[in-house]
């Protein structure tokens, strides 16, 4: 099935603008991490994953559509050149809801994250734009089909449609129509995320370039989508039961294990820089020390540590530096 053919089950037959669209979504943290897809033009993950949203940080935007191109993209105030990256990606996408292929999108992104620089940027991104979207053409779409969409621009999106815990299936069926997001009914008001942000350039390698690269040329990457589906399971059953400490030490080995598939490609993908690798040793040392914290990585250098409010006191004297968020706050 083509990204037409999928999008073609799920709008309705309406595919006027009507109105100036809006949309806002927070970024997440994949506790339980996706890396892999089954199927690149419709971003079928190799495994289903798990995610915490910060609704302190994300992504707003402001859409409408006008009769005569090319699309108008500006990220936060500055109008982006029609050749960068980001704006042929984003135009990319936008063409599976085109009504004219003469007309364009103007479209005003607002990030409170660094772009491209793995701290779920794009998540946030393509949730707030297919929200965007919706509002534009009136679809009144339910949060399912919104995800299913958001998919499409980036995986995670598809988990950036919700507050709070999201689960993302990966589906069985060919023709992605299993492979959503859905919200954990579970909130936990002492659950607190401390980013260390080490480095907020943009990456040398994106995540779908770095994932096809891993899943051709990683003989370990067999082995990850059974453990990934296997922590998955031990993650979710962690908030169900508010366990922290299992959840803490599965979220950080299977971020481990995801960037040690990464680190045995070849040619290998390290994202780790050497304050990344020391910040790692810090947490260790804290934990020896009788701080329970934990860290989670994205496909970037940056740590996220995971930790009950009882600790922020201990944490934020250990690391100062460290940027404290409730997520249920």
């Amino acid at each position: 099935m083509t990204p037409i053919d999928f999008i073609q089950h799920i709008l309705p037959p309406n595919h006027t603008p009507v109105k100036t669209g809006y949309g806002q979504a927070p970024v997440n943290i994949a506790l339980s991490k996706y890396w892999g897809k089954r199927d690149v033009a419709l971003n079928l993950p190799t495994n289903g994953s798990l995610s915490i949203s910060l609704p302190e940080l994300g992504t707003e935007t402001r859409l409408s559509w006008h009769e005569t191109g090319p699309d108008k993209i500006t990220l936060n105030n500055e109008e982006m050149a029609p050749e960068a990256p980001f704006v042929k990606r984003l135009s990319r996408f936008l063409n599976f809801f085109r009504p004219d292929a003469n007309g364009g999108f103007d479209v005003e992104t607002l990030n409170t994250v660094p772009t491209a620089a793995g701290l779920a940027s794009s998540a946030s991104g393509y949730a707030a734009l297919v929200k965007a979207l919706d509002d534009c053409f009136q679809w009144q779409l339910a949060p399912r089909e919104l995800s299913l969409l958001a998919r499409l621009g980036s995986g995670s999106a598809s988990r950036s449609l919700y507050d709070g815990f999201a689960l993302w299936h990966k589906g069985e069926r060919a023709d992605g129509l299993d492979s959503y997001a859905e919200k954990i009914d579970q909130t936990w008001p002492e659950f607190c995320i401390g980013l260390l942000e080490i480095d907020t350039s943009t990456k040398p390698i994106g995540s779908t370039q770095g994932m096809q690269q891993t899943v051709n040329h990683c003989e370990l990457y067999q082995a990850w989508p059974e453990k990934a589906e296997q922590d998955l399971a031990t993650i979710h059953r962690a908030i169900l039961d508010k366990d922290f400490q299992t959840l803490g030490a599965t979220a950080e080995n299977n971020a481990l294990a995801m960037h040690a598939t990464m680190i045995a490609t070849w040619p290998p993908i390290l994202y780790w820089q050497p304050e990344s690798v020391a910040a790692m040793h810090r947490v260790w040392q804290l934990r020896q020390e009788g701080v329970t914290v934990y860290f989670t990585m994205d496909a970037g250098p940056n740590l996220k540590l995971l930790f009950l409010e009882t600790e922020t006191p201990a944490l934020m004297r250990a690391l100062p530096e460290m940027k404290c968020l409730k997520p249920f706050a």
